[in-house]
């Protein structure tokens, strides 16, 4: 399990700053989205992956808080996520506004030579 979210963390980085690079706002765009959500895995798994723990305690006992996982990694990331898509749909609306104003999606406003 462990392995495998650190490949998804490890592509979806990787992927995002390679778009990053890339001339066009769209995959720029696509590429910042590509690493919010590999920062948001990363600080989601930092909160534990409790297996074979009940998820909520017992009537009249006490609980380990070991066993239980840390709650504000998870608040979080949710924020994280609704501000992402906030920007995300800002990002869109001033790539669309650009593009009307120049004619191409460059970053720079130029097409290639």
């Amino acid at each position: 399990m462990e392995l495998a979210l650190a490949l998804a963390i490890g592509i979806l980085g990787g992927s995002g700053v390679w778009l990053l690079m890339r001339p066009r706002t769209f995959q720029l765009i696509i590429g910042l989205s590509l690493l919010s959500y590999s920062v948001n895995l990363f600080i989601f798994s930092m909160g534990r992956f409790p297996i074979g723990s009940p998820p909520i305690l017992e009537p009249g006992g006490a609980g380990d808080p070991a066993n239980y996982a840390d709650p504000l990694p998870q608040s979080l990331v949710l924020t994280a996520i609704v501000i992402g898509f906030a920007t995300t749909a800002l990002f869109l609306v001033v790539m669309m506004a650009a593009r009307g104003l120049t004619g191409g999606d460059h970053v720079d406003g130029r097409p290639p030579r």
